[in-house]
């Protein structure tokens, strides 16, 4: 596996250089008004730039006062310089991430069939809808496209970061190919899907550079939530000013502009956006696409997961695990012949049967039997086997097709061949059939092996309160065993296409909310109607356009980190949320009894920190309220670290560590301030 290592990295040089000076374009007034509370902050900046040059505009009074307003208003400035930093950043990583994607996009010749099977070499962005072109080994794939004849290995690193190739042919999930990817083996005859600038990569580009625009339900509430907090501090703050003349007490307006800022919820105000956008980033990081910010937090709120056994709880290569003869056959006799029907069958069923022939001691020479005509297994028939030179007709598949070759052959079934089909099934496996002429010498087992960790992970899940429903095509008994070995919550077994979305549907109904994986076009209708959605880049056009999440690595078990992902995002935003307004507490206390101290020294006992003076505990406060928005990026990037536990414990966890570190960290770090800045203070005659 071969990942670009640029990927992984938090913030690299460029990406800071870059949001440094995005911080400042930011500053524009018509950007800032999206964001209300860090508007009121600016509004609060250049009201306070003003009274540094005009300090008496309002009839203010006091020790140097041009000064103070002089750092009320660079200290406002940087609060405004940090937030913006803090989302330029987490754009940074995305704006790298379509750069990326960018130079896969290339203008390249390509080979357009014409309706008289003719080859004209033309440029790729002259390629319209419905033509079809001829790719071999070497070529770009020119666009997205279906696979209508040949069958070749293409590589898709330049997309997925994936070194091995991967198989496309026509018909079935794998023959949808992406724009950009090459082909590295014989050739393709290819239906262009999309017209040039609407390609996957095109939407891929379009929607990592669109992060920073895109806000979710969850976003938009808190948002509301944060406006209403500032918009009662405002009222609260426009109260005080008379109430505080009445009581005698002169506050210069940037003092009340500091307490507002210090009140109003600016650190969540500051990361909010950036949190989003690095949720975001997080799923692309991990080579997941997603359509919208809505399906990367629609993932933090899944209730129920389904999933598709075969490629995703079990390997899907079904493997020989032991040879079971029925009675009257020798287990040497059912070797030998397993392996014999086997010699030439390239299957991985096939070659498993051979592999574990060997390990127990087959007589078989395989020489023997290099110029025999070997049966093929189809889709009709279900049988594989060989004709010997003898004569005899050795032959494996399923029950029902060894059944029905050994009657008509005028033998008998074995007593207890049901009852070792059964066997078989109830292990989880599925039974092969193995005969010669009419009579049967026993059953296969081909074991589909479940994948390591996915029990411990299905628990993970569980601790979450999400369900797991296996969806599978075997028969009940093969399903239960499955289902049990990975330790998933429910499953529907012998499942077909409507019985997904019918799945699907009963969870919605009961106000759930439903996330799956799939890749062909018989899972579009479900992908499409399930809140999470996530097609496998391997797969259709169909699942793909249907789908609201694109896994480019077409890993079908992703879709557990996924929903880890869209979980750590909400409570990110809920923990920093929490620390934001604890935060707010704290520097009341360090700004209130600073103001109305020298005017009613009984205020003195709400001076907890026991702060210096009143221009030291503002500024100290404001100094706090600036810094800890860029000391909080690395959480807002990262994420809060997740640990899967039911929600009520996962509020009191963050209310423990949030909240009251909230509380704590202002009171620590506000008075360290006071400590370092009172000296500089009285310097500057403002103590």
């Amino acid at each position: 596996m071969s990942k670009n290592n640029n990927k992984n990295k938090f913030i690299t040089r460029e990406i800071v250089g870059e949001a440094v000076a995005e911080s400042f374009r930011k500053l524009n007034p018509k950007y800032m008004i999206k964001n209300p509370v860090m508007f009121v902050v600016e509004i609060g900046f250049f009201i306070s730039l003003v009274l540094t040059f005009f300090p008496t505009i309002f009839r203010d009074t006091g020790n140097n006062l041009r000064t103070y307003n002089l750092i009320v208003t660079i200290i406002l400035f940087k609060t405004l310089l940090f937030a913006n930093f803090a989302e330029a950043v987490a754009e940074g990583r995305g704006k790298a991430q379509a750069e990326s994607l960018k130079k896969t996009r290339k203008d390249t010749m390509t080979k357009l069939l014409d309706d008289k099977g003719n080859v004209k070499v033309i440029s790729g962005s002259e390629l319209k809808k419905g033509d079809i072109v001829i790719v071999e080994t070497g070529d770009l794939i020119p666009n997205d496209g279906e696979v209508i004849a040949g069958l070749a290995s293409v590589d898709e690193s330049a997309i997925t970061g994936e070194s091995a190739p991967v198989m496309k042919e026509a018909g079935g999930d794998f023959a949808s190919v992406t724009g950009g990817t090459k082909v590295v083996s014989d050739w393709l005859k290819v239906k262009i899907t999309a017209t040039p600038g609407e390609s996957f990569l095109d939407k891929m580009i379009s929607l990592v550079e669109g992060a920073s625009r895109q806000k979710t339900p969850n976003e938009i509430a808190l948002n509301t939530l944060l406006v209403s907090l500032t918009l009662i501090f405002l009222i609260v703050l426009v109260a005080l000013y008379p109430m505080a003349m009445y009581s005698g007490v002169r506050i210069p307006i940037s003092t009340l502009i500091a307490l507002l800022v210090c009140l109003i919820p600016t650190t969540i105000g500051g990361l909010l956006s950036a949190i989003g956008i690095a949720g975001m980033d997080r799923v692309t990081r991990f080579n997941v696409i997603a359509m919208s910010g809505k399906a990367v937090e629609a993932c933090g709120d899944v209730n129920t997961m389904i999933l598709d056994k075969t490629g995703t709880i079990t390997y899907g290569n079904r493997l020989a695990a032991e040879f079971i003869p029925v009675l009257g056959a020798k287990v040497e006799e059912l070797v030998d012949y397993s392996v014999i029907s086997s010699l030439k069958d390239d299957t991985p069923e096939g070659k498993s049967i051979v592999e574990l022939g060997k390990k127990q001691g087959t007589t078989v020479d395989a020489s023997k039997y290099e110029n025999l005509d070997f049966i093929e297994f189809t889709a009709q028939t279900r049988v594989s086997g060989v004709d010997l030179a003898d004569g005899r007709k050795v032959r494996k598949g399923a029950q029902d097709s060894i059944k029905k070759f050994v009657i008509e052959a005028g033998g008998e079934i074995p007593k207890d061949l049901d009852e070792n089909l059964a066997k078989v099934s109830k292990l989880g496996g599925t039974p092969l059939v193995v005969c010669i002429d009419n009579k049967i010498y026993g059953v296969i087992y081909l074991k589909d092996t479940v994948k390591p960790g996915l029990v411990e992970r299905f628990a993970r899940l569980r601790e979450m309160g999400i369900k797991t429903i296996m969806c599978t095509g075997d028969n009940p008994l093969t399903a239960e065993t499955i289902a049990r070995e990975a330790g998933v919550d429910e499953f529907i077994a012998e499942a077909k296409p409507e019985d997904k979305i019918g799945a699907i549907k009963k969870e919605q109904s009961e106000g759930k909310i439903v996330a799956m994986t799939g890749d062909g076009t018989n899972d579009a209708p479900a992908l499409a109607q399930a809140d999470v959605g996530l097609a496998m880049n391997s797969g259709t056009t169909a699942a793909k356009e249907a789908a609201n999440m694109v896994d480019l690595d077409s890993d079908p078990t992703k879709i557990l980190e996924v929903v880890e992902i869209g979980k750590q995002l909400l409570i990110t935003r809920g923990a920093l949320t929490t620390f934001s307004i604890a935060n707010d507490v704290a520097k009341y206390f360090a700004i209130i009894p600073a103001i109305f101290t020298v005017s009613i020294p009984q205020m003195q006992m709400l001076n907890v920190m026991g702060l210096s003076t009143p221009s030291s505990a503002i500024i100290s406060a404001l100094i706090f309220n600036a810094i800890i928005i860029p000391a909080l990026i690395p959480i807002a990037m990262k994420g809060v670290k997740y640990k899967p536990m039911k929600s009520e414990m996962l509020l009191l966890r963050n209310m423990l560590v949030f909240g009251v570190g909230g509380m704590i960290v202002p009171f620590i770090g506000i008075k360290v301030i006071d400590l370092l800045i009172t000296p500089l203070l009285k310097i500057l005659n403002l103590s």
